[in-house]
């Protein structure tokens, strides 16, 4: 090996992206510090924090060497982005202002790399008007991206980090037969319903991949468990929680993985981590 390669070698690494619903970020917090000094990720996507800006427990994370930027909520949704590197380029909420009473959206640049970390309504029932109120959802969050990225089919090669988009959290769909525990049983219903789906769908034809079925196209894994009924010892889950990403982080991603042993800590959330390395 000459100089050069071996300088280009040293230009490489391995980036860790998590995305978490934690149900709560006070009354996770221990397993959340517990979670992030055993695994490390560079960035750690929060959904559901239910508290207030002023009530995030950043120096908790700061002394673990992480920055934060929080976009709390009293008593309900809350999105919060924490990383090793200083986030850039911050974005709260849509940039067209859809759904500013809720805090749902939050948008960072962080080491080159787009994030973007939603937590999608759940919508109740698909005959209330919290299901229509997802689904428009999804289509302001695709217009988010269209309005704020370049499509990565139409982006230079030399803009490197305008092609480089991660989009993570709770999605609350389930996209195909294998992400639900009971297909026959689930289908139409919340999470599971053919309209969510297509609005999924029509998500990624954006031009994002949902990096975790590269990896596992087989079914039988979860990223969520009903508290009720044993949920969780009787693996009745669904994946919930997803990475979609564009096609140079697709290429340069390692692995997609769903950690289920914190589902079974003390007090946990009802959703567990997944996390994503790949080569930068």
């Amino acid at each position: 090996m000459n100089f050069l390669q071996s300088q280009a070698r040293c230009l490489w690494y391995i980036m860790k992206i998590t995305t978490w619903n934690v149900n709560s970020i006070r009354a996770r917090l221990e397993s959340v510090i517990r979670w992030l000094k055993e695994n490390r990720p560079d960035v750690c996507c929060f959904q559901e924090l239910k508290c207030q800006n002023d009530q995030f427990p950043a120096s908790e994370l700061e002394t673990l060497g992480y920055n934060s930027i929080v976009y709390g909520q009293k008593a309900r949704n809350g999105v919060a982005i924490i990383s090793k590197s200083p986030p850039n380029k911050i974005q709260k909420g849509f940039t067209n202002n859809f759904d500013e009473e809720n805090s749902r959206l939050i948008a960072a640049e962080i080491d080159g790399v787009n994030i973007i970390n939603v937590y999608v309504p759940n919508g109740q029932d698909p005959e209330l008007p919290a299901f229509e109120y997802k689904r428009t959802f999804f289509k302001e969050l695709r217009s988010f991206l269209s309005q704020n990225f370049i499509k990565p089919n139409q982006t230079a090669r030399s803009n490197r980090t305008a092609r480089r988009i991660v989009l993570c959290g709770d999605f609350n769909v389930a996209p195909e037969n294998e992400d639900v525990f009971d297909p026959d049983y689930m289908r139409g219903k919340i999470c599971f319903h053919p309209d969510e789906q297509a609005d999924f769908e029509y998500l990624k034809s954006w031009g994002l991949t949902d990096i975790f079925r590269k990896f596992h196209p087989e079914g039988n894994f979860y990223s969520w468990w009903d508290y009720r009924a044993g949920g969780f010892p009787r693996n009745r889950g669904m994946r919930l929680d997803h990475f979609l990403v564009s096609a140079p982080i697709a290429q340069a991603c390692k692995s997609c993985e769903i950690d289920k042993e914190p589902r079974g800590w003390e007090k946990p959330s009802d959703h567990v981590p997944v996390t994503i390395d790949f080569k930068m």
